[in-house]
């Protein structure tokens, strides 16, 4: 699927982008590139190919789940404007 101008144009104009007629035609050369590219890589065959979600093999490092710190809820409301039943209240922003 190629763009022509009309089509950068349109983008262009939803995207309040103001682009002359060299860079509309600049814009259309690299996304037909893109798009090239992107019909190049849909035509491989790729049937029994498993799905990664990283291009290399690696784990994350994973530690212990253990609590570090000391819960200070009860200290932190205490000096808030207003909470109520836990929570912090705020004031209204949006009618």
């Amino acid at each position: 699927m190629a763009l022509d101008l009309e089509q950068i144009r349109r983008v262009a104009r939803l995207a309040r982008i103001t682009v002359n007629e060299a860079e509309a035609r600049a814009s259309a050369e690299q996304l037909n590139g893109v798009m090239d590219l992107i019909a190049q890589m849909q035509a491989v065959d790729t049937t029994g190919i498993a799905p990664m979600s990283h291009a290399l093999d690696v784990v994350q490092r994973l530690r212990a789940d253990v609590v570090s710190e000391t819960d200070q809820r009860s200290a932190y409301q205490a000096i808030a404007p207003a909470v109520e039943a836990g929570l912090y209240l705020v004031p209204k922003v949006i009618e």
